[in-house]
């Protein structure tokens, strides 16, 4: 039997697997490698869309099926192995949001491409940055499975990570948005705030630890193990086996941390808490 081969590892990917800068450090590339040489499954668990997911796909070496959407989607071989869709008319729930918050980007994140149903700052130039197909959301459009839309602070340019941050003002806003959300939409959706100024809407039947428990169940691992930093994963990293945090992340006092993300947080876990795992269920 090889080493790991009684374990499932799930890793976020912001901010988990990158750096600050959204850098993947080469340690954890070499670490997942070595994970998986020795009979462990590795798959990314993130909040992105399939669409977002282009360089995930291209630069992490995963065997096992990718789950993205925050646990909506599973695929492997761009073959959807599971999907868990939101109970609502998406059009006219997405044009309520819309009329409630008009100070604020809202966006359907479908399949093949993103939908902007009200965009406010840099979209467009965001999107294009990074080849992501983008549209103006018209009526009637395909717009395709309902599994996912975001409610944003409007961006200032076309760089990312600036979600992670913002003001009082503009965090007390999204707090807003997502109360009402709750509250309109009840026991229909859940909704994750994946940083300071974003919001992911999902299916209430969605979570990371539901996909992860699936795929573990598919694939007869015996051990979960995760890995993660903000509020969306906290379904992952409470109902994991075992969960890990980089020590910079949002919720890392609320589990056993690694190095920082910038560091290789994916590969401390591979390299040092996998092992000791492995001695003390010997």
């Amino acid at each position: 039997m090889a080493l790991f081969s009684d374990i499932l590892l799930t890793a976020d990917f912001d901010l988990t697997l990158t750096d600050q800068n959204g850098r993947v450090p080469a340690r954890n590339l070499e670490a997942i490698r070595y994970f998986m040489d020795n009979g462990g499954a590795f798959t990314v668990n993130t909040g992105r869309s399939l669409p977002q997911s282009r360089l995930i796909l291209e630069q992490i070496p995963m065997n096992a099926p990718f789950l993205c959407y925050n646990g909506s989607l599973a695929a492997e071989n761009g073959q959807v192995i599971l999907a868990h869709t939101i109970d609502l008319p998406l059009e006219q729930t997405l044009r309520e949001v819309c009329e409630a918050f008009p100070d604020l980007n809202v966006d359907l994140h479908g399949m093949s491409a993103h939908f902007g149903f009200q965009p406010v700052g840099c979209w467009e130039e965001y999107y294009a940055a990074r080849g992501i197909e983008y549209h103006l959301a018209q009526s009637g459009m395909d717009f395709g499975p309902f599994l996912k839309f975001n409610v944003y602070g409007a961006l200032h340019d076309d760089t990312f990570y600036q979600v992670f941050s913002g003001t009082a003002q503009e965090m007390a806003r999204i707090d807003e948005a997502k109360a009402w959300l709750q509250a309109k939409y009840g026991d229909k959706i859940v909704v994750y705030r994946a940083g300071a100024k974003v919001l992911n809407v999902h299916s209430a039947e969605t979570s990371k630890i539901r996909t992860a428990r699936e795929l573990q169940a598919k694939l007869g691992r015996k051990i979960l193990v995760c890995v993660g930093d903000a509020e969306n994963d906290l379904t992952m990293l409470e109902g994991a086996d075992y969960a890990f945090c980089p020590s910079d992340g949002a919720v890392a006092h609320l589990f056993p941390n690694v190095c920082p993300c910038g560091d290789g947080a994916v590969a401390d876990v591979i390299y040092k808490k996998i092992p000791a795992i492995l001695e003390n269920r010997a």
